[in-house]
């Protein structure tokens, strides 16, 4: 497809993307836009001019919901439902390609420098999953060398936390050192972490809602799930190691999790979709069928410098059997819940944390500017990437989660 909206070659935003986002502009007010090439286009500008009145308009009761695209959050456009995102993705797509309506929409183009991004969703829910039996097994044998890799229940089950949605922030936010306590020669000791990390993954934003009670099967995943975000899980190891026995992560996960500014659709990402891999043993029926794999693909850079490419077709389970598993209990989605893949791995050194990439600090990493590391330093900057095979022989991009280390307070 073509566009009347110049697109550099090699942007993350093509036509055949168009991701959704909250930029503002000046001191204007946080609203609704979709990336294309170097520009936002405003939907809360688009909207006034009536030309997305048709596919905003609800089957049932008539009215036009023009006002959700005028909000600092995209959770009153997710509670519209899969049709009428779908209404709106194929009416921006016409608006986008066809030069008849250039006149009436350039005015709502803005230069991509000139805005400010903003957290995407007002985040209800937050769970993280551990999906990658690569990223597993790494861990299983750093923390418990003296125990099998995977425990017994990882094969037949998305095992995850539930996380803490207020301290989820936008990329370009600069995080804060946490403290707490780790051991010191077998004793406890309070203080700033010593072993930061990263988790690179890759986030799913729900918006239609469920009762309670309600169980979500793997072939409804579309009809719930909007589209998909890049995920920065920062990660206190040492606060970890001491604190996860015997009910998980808590202190060492809930300081920080930075988000991409921009949502990509699922239909965006159908060119992506892959098949899963194999499932041994099969799993429970409420985990089937499994759903797609999608074929992203990852890049993580250490002050500038790429340490490693992760592959997210590698997935043990699915997005689809994530969301089964997480209302298989009759547990409620809400629109703006966010749940991520857990840490995209694979073989050293495509692993997605520094945990697994210096194997608990045992190898240290060479930066591009001669300087090493093991975990994290002040001042250090992360910066997560991913593109994806789009329509029509395209690569769309998910833009960046990136962040900044600042010392302990």
């Amino acid at each position: 497809m073509q566009t009347w909206i110049e697109v550099p070659d090699g942007s993350p935003f093509p036509v055949t993307n168009v991701p959704y986002g909250i930029v503002s502009r000046g001191g204007g007010r946080p609203h609704v836009a979709v990336a294309i090439g170097d520009h936002v286009l405003s939907l809360a500008a688009a909207a006034g001019t009536g030309l997305l009145d048709d596919a905003l308009r609800d089957p049932e009761l008539g009215v036009v919901h023009r006002d959700v695209f005028d909000a600092p959050s995209l959770n009153g456009f997710l509670a519209l439902g899969r049709p009428l995102w779908t209404a709106v993705r194929s009416r921006l797509t016409e608006l986008l390609t066809d030069p008849s309506y250039e006149g009436a929409l350039r005015p709502a183009l803005v230069p991509r420098a000139e805005v400010r991004t903003h957290l995407p969703v007002e985040v209800a829910d937050y769970v993280d999953f551990y999906c990658f039996e690569e990223h597993a097994s790494n861990v299983g044998r750093i923390f418990r060398p003296e125990q099998a890799p995977l425990l017994p229940n990882w094969k037949r089950l998305p095992v995850g936390y539930h996380g803490r949605a207020g301290t989820i922030v936008v990329s370009g936010t600069d995080v804060v050192r946490p403290c707490g306590q780790r051991l010191v020669g077998g004793d406890p000791v309070y203080g700033s972490s010593l072993r930061l990390d990263i988790e690179a993954e890759v986030g799913f934003v729900v918006g239609t809602p469920t009762r309670l009670g309600q169980r979500v099967p793997t072939v409804d995943f579309a009809d719930h799930v909007f589209g998909a975000v890049l995920v920065n899980d920062w990660s206190a190891r040492d606060i970890q190691a001491f604190e996860y026995v015997p009910l998980g992560p808590f202190l060492g996960k809930s300081f920080a999790t930075s988000v991409s500014a921009w949502v990509v659709p699922l239909e965006a990402l159908a060119a992506a979709r892959t098949p899963v891999p194999a499932q041994d043993p099969v799993p429970a029926g409420y985990l089937r069928p499994a759903g797609d794999a999608y074929a992203l693909s990852l890049a993580v850079q250490w002050n500038g410098t790429t340490v490693s490419r992760p592959p997210f077709a590698d997935m043990y389970w699915t997005a689809a059997q994530q969301l089964a598993h997480l209302t298989v209990n009759g547990a409620t989605l809400r629109t703006g819940d966010l749940y991520a893949s857990g840490t995209v791995s694979g073989p050293r050194p495509n692993s997605g944390c520094f945990l697994e990439l210096t194997w608990g600090g045992r190898d240290p990493v060479t930066l591009d500017d001669g300087s090493t590391r093991t975990f994290l330093v002040d001042g250090d900057t992360v910066t997560i990437t991913a593109t994806a095979p789009g329509a029509d022989g395209t690569t769309i991009g998910f833009g960046e989660v990136t962040g900044r280390i600042l010392p302990a307070t």
